[in-house]
């Protein structure tokens, strides 16, 4: 008779003597399994690990953090998002996992919440923001299911204050990263300039999306689909670049990039070119700024970028341009070129 384990996690390692092995845990960080797949022993064990297994206490909030991780809301997130909310989750449930549920109705529930994200603002208020987020977004979960009464962690407002008014590359910074980084850093700073797009979505552009005129993708946060014409100098590389692989960003081993691995080439790349202050997502801003300056419109902007009408205002309004000198400039000829003067 076969008999089928559920959720059992396995990892293929090298030993010392050169020969590979296959290790069994009963689910992924539970505890290791013995013997091999299909023996008594393995089964044993497997058994031995699911009745010793810690179900979530009911009524407390570990068991909506539990609940909330299995729901369609959480799975359906790219991978990306998941593990950036694992994360978070794994600090919540180190400060509140037996929190009792009968207390979110409570007056001072919402304090010791606060006061929880501001022990955690003192190390990056950034991140305690966000651990903020994933919390009220759990409860909010948990208040539509009807597992909890109230959410204390609504409309809980920011404590990072941070704006990128001034991140902007310039000219001058993308002349030294094309003369300093290697060359399989080009062509992503390239695509990022003339398209607009986040890293990740780069990152997993395939040559497909490219037919020699336009790039075709559906962009991962909100699904919104985007074509964007090729202009000259990005039609240019990606006319020159060798196609080591189905995706188009590749490393110097012509392999598809990891995001980690990716990041840190980039900082190493900007670090040699003497490139301080900006990042990689700084490109997407600098774009909106480039076209903007060359006298596009908000809906032209939208359309290439992928970002909403009231987004691309917004950028426009309140981040890059209000301190990007060239717009001025840009403003002080038109405004020559349209004006009578006397001899």
């Amino acid at each position: 008779m076969r008999v089928r384990l559920r959720g059992i996690n396995s990892k293929r390692k090298r030993l010392a003597d050169g020969s590979f092995r296959t290790y069994y845990w009963a689910w992924k960080g539970g505890p290791r399994l013995h013997e091999e797949p299909g023996t008594p022993e393995f089964i044993a064990s497997y058994n031995e690990a699911v009745a010793k297994k810690v179900m979530p206490p009911t009524g407390k909030l570990l068991s909506v953090l539990q609940a909330y991780q299995a729901s369609d809301d959480f799975l359906n997130r790219a991978e990306r998002t998941k593990l950036d909310y694992v994360r978070q989750i794994k600090l919540i449930e180190r400060e509140f996992a037996d929190f009792p549920l009968s207390a979110m109705t409570e007056k001072r529930t919402r304090g010791i919440f606060k006061a929880w994200r501001e022990r955690l603002a003192e190390t990056s208020r950034r991140q305690a923001d966000y651990a903020w987020v994933v919390l009220a977004r759990v409860l909010s979960f948990g208040t539509d299911r009807g597992l909890v009464a109230a959410n204390p962690c609504a409309r809980g407002g920011r404590l990072y204050r941070g704006s990128r008014a001034e991140k902007i590359w310039t000219p001058a910074d993308e002349a030294a990263f094309l003369e300093h980084a290697p060359a399989h850093l080009h062509l992503p700073l390239l695509l990022a300039l003339w398209t607009g797009q986040r890293q990740g979505d780069l990152l997993r552009l395939p040559w497909s999306a490219y037919d020699g005129k336009q790039i075709r993708l559906r962009q991962s946060k909100g699904g919104r689909p985007v074509v964007i014409p090729v202009g000259a100098p990005l039609k240019a590389a990606l006319d020159a670049t060798a196609r080591h692989s189905p995706i188009m960003l590749t490393n110097s081993d012509g392999k598809p990039w990891t995001a980690d691995g990716f990041r840190a080439s980039w900082a190493k790349a900007c670090k040699r070119a003497g490139i301080v202050g900006v990042t990689f997502h700084d490109l997407r801003g600098t774009a909106v700024t480039r076209l903007a300056i060359c006298g596009c419109t908000e809906p032209e902007i939208a359309t290439i970028t992928g970002h909403s009408l009231r987004s691309v205002r917004a950028i426009l309004d309140m981040h890059y341009l209000s301190r990007d000198p060239a717009l001025a400039e840009s403003a002080i000829r038109k405004l020559e070129r349209g004006t009578k003067t006397p001899d």
